[in-house]
């Protein structure tokens, strides 16, 4: 028995040895190697079989968590001291130097002037007048004048004696006329300002923002761009100013909801049913007003489709989010090869990356003052959908290129390094807006988040170009990419 005990004895501290080993022991796992995909099943596949996988987007875009990200927070946390990007700074200073003497005064002729050459001369009577046909070819709107502000009270304020329903597009948009003769282009408010675009939806399934609008607008003229129409909010007493006016259509799609608001919801391709209704509370509706531009019979205008316009597709990719070297492609195209209009396209993709806004498939410009003269900044209902997300790609005509505006680049650093942040700029101007608050501030601590992203996107650029000294320009005139016997394109490839 004691030999059968010593056995007996010996295999219980075998096991439990061996059971040790087994807990303390390092787990051997395999880890997918970064150069190939991952998508979950690794095992071998046999000859025939053909495996089948969705592609992930390949993106250096961030999400922010914390206190930032929530839609409800504050600024009270403490700011990281700003980051001073030395790299930026010296190519800053290189980039005038090399500009032997100022630019010589050039004439940045307006509407009213061409208008009064061809014609004679032009009534501007009115504020909206006076707004359509002081837009130059440099510029919406000059930095001195009160011909904006105008035509913002007129909106704010002017009783409303007509609305239709906005032909096309996939959401409901009345035109709004006034008791002047003017009119606006009025999108709704569908949900609180709280609530962001969900993680799952598509850039291109989501709803427009009445709010984003009209931070469009401020952000534009904050970074001096000066390309935005003048936009406002408002708000409307459904039951006076559109139901008392609808005709048609429109008035056979109003409501009362079972929480008793008056509703309706328009007739569009999308998003005009009575699950997706616009409604008050019980009758008041807050929405933004923007300004007409000119009729196209005195200010014709060219529709260009956007070099770098994504695909609208839920698995294909466009060109560009696959070439890394895509911007050689634009460079040869007319108008991107010489000129303005390539530092436009990338002032464009700064101005939507502090947005967040990846809803840009085309853009406008007026024929009367031709290729040299700005792209239109319209339509950004889809911005500032989620504070905590930086969607790098938004940036791909600038790391594609890395060639930018001194003048851009001078009035980033200036906001990010103060005294004066952009978000604290942008607050400022946005409360002289009758809606106002109309950002949270998540969204506006996300804005100087994401001028700090944009000045690291150029200091790479920097670091990598073999020509440092082409990446920051201070003259439109310095950037040409036609060769002495190169054929110009005629514009067709991307319109």
């Amino acid at each position: 028995m004691k030999l059968k005990n010593r056995i007996l004895a010996g295999l219980a501290l075998t096991l439990a040895g061996a059971t040790v080993l087994l807990l303390v022991a390092p787990s051997q796992v395999v880890l997918p190697s970064p150069h190939q995909p991952h998508h979950g099943r690794t095992q071998a596949k046999g000859p025939g079989h053909k495996s089948r996988i969705l592609q992930k987007s390949p993106t250096n875009s961030s999400e922010v968590t914390g206190s930032t990200a929530e839609v409800t927070g504050s600024t009270a946390e403490a700011q990281e001291p700003p980051m001073e990007f030395p790299e930026v700074r010296l190519a800053l200073e290189g980039a005038a130097q090399r500009v032997a003497a100022p630019r010589p005064p050039t004439h940045n002729p307006t509407l009213a002037e061409l208008a009064v050459a061809e014609e004679g001369e032009v009534g501007m009577a009115g504020v909206w007048e006076a707004f359509q046909y002081g837009i130059s070819r440099e510029e919406m709107y000059p930095v001195e004048g009160t011909a904006v502000q105008d035509v913002l009270s007129a909106m704010r304020v002017l009783p409303i004696v007509g609305i239709t329903q906005k032909e096309g597009g996939t959401q409901l948009k009345l035109i709004i006329e006034f008791e002047d003769g003017g009119q606006a282009l009025f999108k709704p408010m569908r949900f609180p300002r709280t609530q962001e675009t969900l993680p799952n939806h598509f850039y291109f399934t989501d709803f427009e923002r009445h709010n984003a609008e009209i931070a469009a607008f401020h952000l534009d003229r904050l970074l001096g761009f000066r390309r935005a129409i003048p936009v406002t909010g408002r708000t409307l007493n459904i039951t006076r100013d559109i139901y008392s006016l609808a005709e048609g259509d429109l008035l056979k799609t109003f409501f009362i909801s079972p929480a008793g608001n008056l509703c309706f919801h328009g007739k569009c391709s999308y998003y005009c049913d009575t699950s997706h209704a616009i409604c008050g509370a019980p009758d008041m509706l807050e929405g933004s007003f923007a300004a007409f531009l000119p009729p196209k019979a005195a200010a014709p205008r060219k529709t260009w489709r956007h070099p770098w316009r994504r695909s609208y597709h839920k698995r294909r990719k466009a060109q560009w989010e696959n070439d890394p070297e895509y911007c050689e492609v634009v460079r040869d195209v007319h108008p991107y090869n010489q000129g303005r209009r390539l530092l436009d396209v990338v002032d464009l993709a700064i101005f939507d990356f502090l947005m967040g806004n990846m809803d840009r498939h085309h853009y406008e410009t007026f024929k009367t003052f031709g290729n040299e003269t700005f792209p239109v900044h319209l339509d950004h209902g889809r911005a500032f959908g989620r504070a905590g997300h930086d969607e790098i790609t938004i940036l791909a005509p600038l790391y594609q290129c890395c060639m930018i505006r001194a003048s851009t680049v001078s009035t980033l650093l200036s906001y990010h390094s103060g005294p004066r942040r952009l978000s604290a700029a942008l607050r400022r101007s946005l409360a002289e807006d009758p809606v106002s608050p109309v950002l949270l501030e998540p969204h506006l601590a996300a804005v100087d988040r994401r001028v700090a992203r944009v000045l690291t996107t150029l200091t790479e650029c920097l670091t990598a170009s073999a020509a440092p000294d082409r990446v920051i320009l201070a003259r439109d005139s310095l950037y040409s990419n036609i060769q002495p016997d190169q054929p110009v394109d005629d514009g067709h490839y991307f319109s």
